[in-house]
């Protein structure tokens, strides 16, 4: 009994001494919260926007055509073709300030539908005619993902068949958008003769070509007419849409946001913290151009700030907001 109450002392006594270490100091290796571990200061670099997309090569693949400008649509009634036409198929017009600027299907593909009706305000860039290429061409899906990423000029565009021929240049058809149903209007009938005594039968024609279906959202190329292409081969494209040179820029995983406008966690000198809206510009995915609102000399903090998710909570901060 003597020998076990000095015992029980000394293991109280050391509980004591480690219950207060605890209290007073912090766990070795831990910042405090709230403590930016990493920074990232803006570097210049050249910088190209590209953007790589899985696709397959199809047989008479649907495409769209948008209108060149803001105005008003006026289609033209478009005959079925007897064969693969040889010159562009003029097939609409968009009228803006009395003057017509035309639409064509361009050599090689046929109209397919209209995707708004007639005489409807349009503006430019968006998908009025759908057209079918008569032959072999390169279809590759877009997710929302990329959408953004992919800008309406398009630099140069290049495919590699699967275990097949390239790279070789792609030439773009089309719109990128997601398609509707194309509609190819009944012929008009002719109308009956008031002065004849019966009126001659009315022959119903359906129409010569079927309308063309939805598609999802998807680029179409077609390759140099040297280029063997085999249906349903499997493909890789690749997109570049803007380059620059000497751009101010930051890890992606520094910005909250990836299209026009985001934001950043400026650190200061006396490590105060200032949420920043800066002018986003191209992205390779692993840096993105600062256009305006933050200075070389100044220092960030990795991942960006959060920004609020549809709930009105916390968001996950970094990309993609």
């Amino acid at each position: 009994m003597r020998r076990i109450l000095p015992l029980l002392t000394v293991l109280g006594l050391l509980a004591g001494c480690t219950a207060s270490g605890n209290a007073q100091e912090s766990p070795p290796g831990l910042a405090d919260r709230g403590t930016a571990v990493t920074t990232a200061k803006p570097a210049r670099q050249d910088l190209t926007n590209k953007v790589s997309l899985s696709g397959k090569v199809a047989l008479n693949p649907t495409f769209g055509l948008v209108a060149p400008i803001d105005g008003e649509v006026r289609y033209l009634d478009v005959k079925a073709p007897t064969g693969t036409p040889t010159k562009p198929t003029k097939v609409a017009n968009i009228w803006a300030g009395g003057k017509a600027t035309a639409v064509e299907v361009p050599a090689g593909a046929i109209f397919a539908g209209r995707l708004v009706d007639d005489r409807s305000k349009v503006t430019a860039g968006m998908p009025i005619v759908s057209a079918r290429q008569a032959g072999y061409g390169i279809v590759a899906d877009i997710d929302g993902s990329q959408a953004y990423q992919i800008s309406d000029t398009l630099e140069s565009v290049t495919a590699q068949i699967k275990s097949g021929p390239g790279p070789f240049p792609c030439t773009v058809l089309g719109t990128l958008a997601a398609l509707p149903g194309g509609v190819i209007p009944e012929p008009k009938q002719p109308e009956p003769n008031p002065s004849s005594s019966a009126a001659a039968p009315v022959v119903q024609r359906g129409q010569t070509q079927p309308p063309s279906e939805p598609t999802g959202m998807r680029l179409v190329c077609v390759g140099p007419a040297d280029v063997k292409l085999i249906n349903g081969a499997a493909a890789t494209v690749e997109i570049v849409t803007a380059k620059a040179a000497g751009v101010l820029v930051l890890p992606v995983e520094a910005v909250a946001g990836s299209q026009g406008k985001g934001k950043v966690e400026v650190i200061k000198a006396d490590q105060s913290r200032e949420i920043r809206e800066v002018t986003l510009g191209l992205t390779d995915g692993k840096v993105i151009e600062i256009k305006t609102g933050l200075s070389e000399d100044e220092t960030v903090a990795v991942p960006g700030p959060s920004l609020p998710d549809a709930k009105g909570g916390q968001g996950i901060p970094g990309v993609g907001k």
